[in-house]
């Protein structure tokens, strides 16, 4: 496992609510203090909430909150239980008339995996937020990640256990890391061995097939709009919205690398930037090391992950 976490960024706090039974939860990022913020989608079928709100001109410069939930766009709900958690303590933007928590939030689609008729509500927001901590560690089966799986091209049958995962990189006093929800439709390759380490897989041989060479032989898959990576790059570096943005889209280069194919039509990526601002850092510098961040965050997903009734894991391989 690569080292690092999301909370090594001071200033962030990270809590997790699962459903086991229903194999689906959510990940809640806090930064109460305010953090600058960007976001980039580039998959063409994403779930997502108060995103536009960080596209350049528009007014507002922070976010209280970001939640990566499963449940596809029912999910969503869980971000309300999370404005309603920092409300009580009096986190927002001050409107002058009430101080309004902006909670930014994108799904992945979790339904078949467990049970579709249950997925994370207000409630599940809530006691996430309430559980947040700068000294949460959670990676692998846990919050968002407990529904995650890969290489769906052929559907579940044949695809494998994912999760979630996180990493960080240091230079100096700079801090960037990265947390991320891998339910790629694709193959998973860890970059630094160009290897593959998660995907399509035939059980019945026991070997990893080629979605981008399914792809090729004309399969087209019905699993539109079933899948989706998520994830955030954080970091204690000073930017502004513009600055994060960039960041957000540079984060992207990770999932280019180690997701095969990526930002398919059968995927939502999305990727979020929290900037707390405390010691001076260069745009180009932190879109850097956020895009090695995330490279090992998404490693750690796979090898964090457990499987899941018949759905095997990168651990089921390698022992």
């Amino acid at each position: 496992m690569y080292q690092g976490y999301l909370t090594d960024v001071e200033g962030i706090k990270v809590g997790h609510y699962g459903i086991s039974q229903a194999m689906t939860g959510c990940t809640v990022i806090l930064c109460e203090e305010g953090a600058s913020a960007g976001v980039d989608v580039r998959g063409s079928a994403p779930g997502t909430r108060e995103t536009d709100l960080l596209k350049d001109k528009k007014t507002v410069e922070k976010v209280h909150s970001v939640v990566l939930s499963g449940g596809s766009a029912f999910g969503l709900d869980a971000a309300s239980g999370v404005m309603k958690f920092l409300e009580e303590r009096g986190v927002g933007f001050d409107t002058g008339i009430a101080k309004v928590p902006i909670v930014s939030s994108a799904v992945i689609f979790d339904l078949g995996l467990g049970r579709a008729d249950v997925r994370p509500d207000f409630k599940s927001g809530y006691i996430a937020a309430k559980s947040a901590s700068e000294d949460e560690k959670g990676q692998g089966n846990i919050g968002c990640g407990l529904g995650a799986s890969v290489g769906k091209i052929l559907g579940d049958k044949n695809s494998m256990k994912s999760g979630l995962g996180s990493a960080s990189v240091k230079v100096g006093n700079l801090v960037v890391s990265a947390l991320v929800a891998v339910n790629a439709v694709g193959d998973i390759y860890n970059p630094y061995e160009n290897k593959k380490i998660a995907g399509v897989f035939d059980y019945e041989n026991n070997m990893f097939l080629d979605t981008v060479e399914i792809l090729k032989q004309g399969y087209k898959s019905k699993l539109e709009g079933t899948n989706t990576t998520i994830g955030v790059v954080a970091t204690n570096g000073i930017l502004n919205k513009d600055k994060c943005n960039k960041v957000a889209e540079m984060g992207h280069n990770a999932y280019a690398r180690c997701i095969r194919p990526v930002h398919t039509s059968l995927d939502g990526d999305t990727i979020f930037a929290l900037a707390t601002n405390k010691v001076e850092a260069d745009v180009d510098l932190v879109g850097v090391l956020g895009i090695e961040a995330m490279e090992k965050a998404i490693v750690n997903a796979i090898r964090a992950a457990k499987s899941y009734g018949k759905i095997l894991a990168y651990e089921d391989l390698v022992r």
